[in-house]
């Protein structure tokens, strides 16, 4: 039996356990051991259904690579795309669009394909994640495709389009115990928002296996329209919104549009951490300072804890043309492949057993990734309570002639183990904000609400929350 499941209702004892000296890591422990274990279904709110068919992935590249005008062959100076400007079309003369208009179904052929399903299977046998997610990004790109429509385009005139991924929300995953490697995977999805140049698409991940569809993740993804040179920003065609399923799908994500921005206000890079969380911050600060020392840089490490410095891992990665654009710059969904997989590598050596992936939040794209710089990616440990534990993996690039080192992508991934985990501590205070950002990370991984004030028991009513 699971521990989760052996503990639920011992909130009190694990958090003696795990070292928690305070009420509030106290009741996180205990709504932890509270949350179910069985598998669910994502398909609680609306959702958009057509007939359309995609036909298979490779069939997807194909498609958005034609569409592009891009062609096979890599070229250190990409070939020249300012003949497309002319093509450019204003936006009163874009037609609106819908949300069914967009909407298609491609497959992953894992149980036809000996040689895909070599490239989706990891060293257990399971299906690679990292690869799924950078399906998704490309099937994004397909979205933009399918949503613009420009009625003045000469025919065999490539899109005068480049579309960039800005931004990943949050992606939940459900059903990885049950994911087979040798089953088809459908990916379906739709544009769910759309402003003047940027483009929020609604992705689904379903398997069919021994008779029954199984979810595995929903993922969205806000996509940006750039012009043919990807010098400046293009416009796109205004969505309409037609029943009462749209319009509640729009409402969600407009939304979500407003707490992007909230969110990026309030994340403690841009503003001080709240009260009850300087108070967590004091609390570390006292449990790994000895009492009687004065020592002004002496810190002691408590029984079950880990310093946060030393759980991380690190690569660097030269990202080969193979992965790149029209502009010569790498692919989104490679970059994200490559962190999925190291932070599966860091959560593995810090539990010392196979983690289970449970949601993957908050992906930024700062600046992109060319071909003739170096890639390092570091997975830190940032946030650990009960049997989940927090990552937070960063993307840099290098450049090897200047030196110069600039931060593209930053990653957060939830872990789930099958046992109480050891507790990550920072040393130093940028440590402390990134253990504070981290915990809120897996409180909103975990579908835990905010609450104030932060009460000393937890009503009834209110089990299932908790101060962040």
């Amino acid at each position: 039996m699971m521990l989760c499941q052996v503990a639920r209702g011992l909130g009190t004892v694990l958090a003696r356990r795990c070292h928690c000296s305070t009420a509030r890591e106290r009741r996180l422990v205990t709504l932890i051991c509270q949350m179910p274990r069985r598998s669910f279904s994502m398909d609680k709110g609306p959702k958009i259904s057509s007939d359309h068919h995609s036909g298979t992935m490779d069939d997807v590249t194909r498609t958005i690579r034609d569409q592009s005008g891009v062609d096979l062959g890599y070229h250190t100076i990409p070939k020249p795309r300012d003949h497309l400007l002319q093509h450019q079309p204003k936006r009163e003369d874009l037609p609106p669009r819908t949300m069914s208009d967009s909407h298609t179904t491609a497959v992953l052929p894992l149980s036809s394909s000996e040689s895909i399903r070599e490239s989706y299977v990891n060293h257990l046998g399971r299906v690679r994640l990292g690869r799924i997610m950078e399906e998704l990004d490309m099937f994004a790109v397909w979205m933009c495709h399918r949503h613009v429509k420009l009625p003045k385009l000469p025919k065999g005139v490539p899109l005068p389009y480049t579309f960039v991924t800005l931004l990943v929300d949050k992606v939940e995953f459900t059903n990885l115990e049950r994911l087979q490697v040798n089953q088809d995977i459908e990916i379906s999805g739709h544009i769910s928002w759309a402003g003047r140049s940027s483009m929020e698409i609604t992705i689904y991940v379903k398997q069919l296996a021994y008779g029954e569809y199984i979810d595995v993740t929903k993922a969205i993804f806000l996509m940006v329209a750039r012009n043919a040179t990807n010098t400046g920003p293009a416009p796109i065609n205004p969505l309409e919104v037609g029943d009462a399923t749209e319009e509640l799908i729009w409402e969600q994500a407009e939304k979500r549009q407003k707490l992007r921005k909230s969110s990026a206000m309030e994340s403690v890079f841009n503003s001080p951490p709240r009260e009850h969380e300087q108070t967590i911050m004091y609390d570390i600060l006292k449990r790994t300072t000895p009492m009687n020392s004065m020592d002004l840089n002496k810190r002691v490490l408590p029984p079950k804890c880990r310093w946060m410095e030393d759980s991380l891992q690190t690569t660097m990665i030269a990202p080969f043309p193979e992965n790149r654009n029209a502009q010569n710059t790498i692919f989104g969904g490679y970059l994200m492949r490559q962190a999925v997989e190291i932070s599966f590598i860091t959560a593995s050596i810090y539990l010392g057993d196979r983690p289970i992936l449970k949601c993957i939040s908050d992906i930024s794209f700062m600046h992109p990734v060319h071909v003739n710089k170096f890639l390092q990616l570091t997975a830190y440990v940032v946030y650990a309570a009960q049997n989940y534990i927090q990552l937070m993996t960063v993307a840099q690039i290098w450049d090897a002639k200047s030196g110069k080192v600039q931060t593209t992508n930053v990653f957060y991934l939830t872990y789930r183990a099958d046992k109480v985990l050891d507790e990550v501590l920072p040393r130093s205070y940028r440590e402390m904000l990134w253990y504070v950002h981290g915990r809120r990370k897996l409180l909103a991984a975990l579908n835990l609400q905010p609450e104030y004030p932060d009460p000393i028991t937890v009503p009834k009513e209110s089990s299932n929350s908790i101060s962040t």
